[in-house]
């Protein structure tokens, strides 16, 4: 019997390893350019979380001899004018990339759900007085917003955070409300209200729910935005500080005196910012158009 049983557990494990595997190929088959997106986010992820495996250098250490050494067998892409690897630095620098951009995004999205859920479910001077705020706060870029607060707050890995954070609340708390506007009408918020639930209970069970597929979409797209700030905050020297390793820091480091003479200081760090950020816009855009009902299956 014991032997029936496990050989039934290996069927229903190879059973949905075989459908993962499937599901697996026809996303692949019908979003090419998701599951590139994805295989990028996937390999930055990877950098981030095995960086003290994939490199033996340390990217704080500095080395006189190896000062503005090439890319070749020592130091894979180089070193900078210290003689730190280039190599370490940029995997070094995805762990501060991810924890900025995945913190902003997370405290944004949050921030804006709130404001968002709470305008455009029970209305009146809340959202009045939120809806005034949001519009002040969009009235600025995004990266002029973040340079706003990353001023008020100095720099620092916690500040860069909140100041991007802070930035990317008005987007979405706009969709977030108008989410809310339209199914709060719904039958099936009526029917809650008919069996007794409380307002905060219908918007926080009922609607905020239905406002995932949209605020997914938004947060995957705004990923890449966060990662191009932080990047764009450290360039101007009020992002994350020394010694932490920052791209836009790289570039900033380097862009002026050592483009020409050492090419490399400039060329890795920037194509670290760009294939991260294409990855995550091709990844949004995917998930967007999975989760769109318009689209055929």
């Amino acid at each position: 019997m014991a032997a029936l049983d496990h050989a039934a557990e290996l069927d229903k494990a190879g059973a949905n390893i075989s459908g993962t595997r499937s599901a697996a190929l026809h996303l692949v088959r019908r979003y090419p350019l998701g599951a590139v997106g994805a295989l990028i986010v996937f390999l930055f992820v990877a950098l981030a979380v095995l960086a003290g495996v994939i490199t033996s250098f340390d990217p704080l250490t500095t080395n006189s001899k190896a000062a503005l050494a090439p890319p070749g067998a020592v130091h894979l892409l180089g070193a900078d004018f210290m003689g730190r690897d280039m190599f370490a630095r940029i995997v070094y620098g995805a762990r501060i990339s991810l924890m900025v951009s995945v913190g902003a995004t997370v405290l944004g999205c949050l921030g804006g759900v709130i404001i968002g859920l709470s305008s455009g479910f029970f209305g009146g001077w809340f959202d009045l007085i939120a809806q005034r705020l949001i519009d002040i706060l969009q009235s600025l870029p995004l990266l002029v917003m973040a340079l706003v607060m990353a001023a008020a707050l100095g720099p620092s890995l916690p500040n860069t955070i909140i100041a991007i954070s802070i930035a990317l609340v008005p987007n979405v708390a706009r969709v977030v409300r108008s989410n809310t506007l339209s199914l709060r009408e719904l039958p099936f918020v009526e029917a809650s209200r008919a069996v007794g639930m409380s307002e905060i209970r219908i918007a926080i069970t009922q609607v905020l729910p239905n406002t995932l597929a949209p605020l997914i979409v938004l947060a995957t797209a705004q990923l890449g935005s966060a990662i191009l700030v932080e990047s764009s905050l450290a360039f101007l020297g009020l992002g994350v500080p020394e010694p932490h390793p920052s791209w836009g820091r790289m570039l900033s480091e380097s862009a002026a005196d050592y483009v020409r003479t050492a090419p490399w200081l400039v060329i890795f760090p920037g194509l670290a910012i760009s294939a991260v950020v294409f990855g995550t816009n091709l990844l949004g855009d995917a998930i967007r158009d999975m989760l769109d009902p318009r689209q055929g299956t």
